[in-house]
């Protein structure tokens, strides 16, 4: 088995071209949440030529609805979204800098081709494993769409975030590839 990956932010496309499908790693820093209501909004002021209430360049977005915090914690369960959900906003986002993005699920041809062309890596999260990926969350901060609840922007503060690439900037899916030993014709 291969060693984890340390990854601090931000990710640079230099950083994110060197990933590859497959890896595992651990996150640490600060990364951002944002699920489809807020990239809808965040697409149309661009589409308006209004600036983003965040730079995206060389950050890290994670597909997140988290539930309410328990008093003391920074954060409720913190599992992965279904990244489709955002597939229709994300070569646009893709355009504003970010070069990582965490969620669960395949992506359309359109994102993975966005991906090639930015250097962005897609990372997966476990899902069904909320409240143990909540551990490494070490803050939660709100930043743009108060409104929003769960689906607003916020600034996490991570340590050791567990994720495996899985479509990598060149393509590969590991989605793929990691199921041709188990084939059978």
């Amino acid at each position: 088995m291969k060693e984890k990956i340390r990854i601090t932010t931000p990710l640079t496309e230099e950083q994110s071209r060197k990933l590859k499908a497959g890896d595992s790693v651990l996150i640490s820093g600060t990364i951002y949440s944002a699920r489809d209501a807020a990239h809808k909004v965040m697409t149309e002021a661009l589409a308006r030529g209004e600036k983003l209430p965040l730079d995206w360049n060389n950050q890290i977005v994670y597909y997140l609805g988290p539930t309410p915090a328990k008093p003391g914690d920074p954060i409720g369960s913190a599992g992965p979204t279904t990244s489709g959900r955002m597939d229709a906003y994300t070569p646009t986002m893709l355009a504003q800098g970010i070069k990582g993005m965490i969620g669960k699920g395949s992506r359309s041809a359109a994102v993975v081709d966005a991906m090639k062309k930015h250097g962005v890596t897609y990372f997966a999260a476990v899902g069904g494993a909320a409240a143990l990926i909540a551990k490494s969350i070490k803050k939660y901060e709100v930043l743009a769409y108060p409104e929003l609840g769960p689906e607003a922007v916020a600034a996490l503060t991570v340590e050791d975030f567990p994720a495996i690439v899985v479509i990598d900037s060149e393509g590969n899916s590991y989605y793929e590839e990691g199921q041709k030993p188990y084939r059978r014709l």
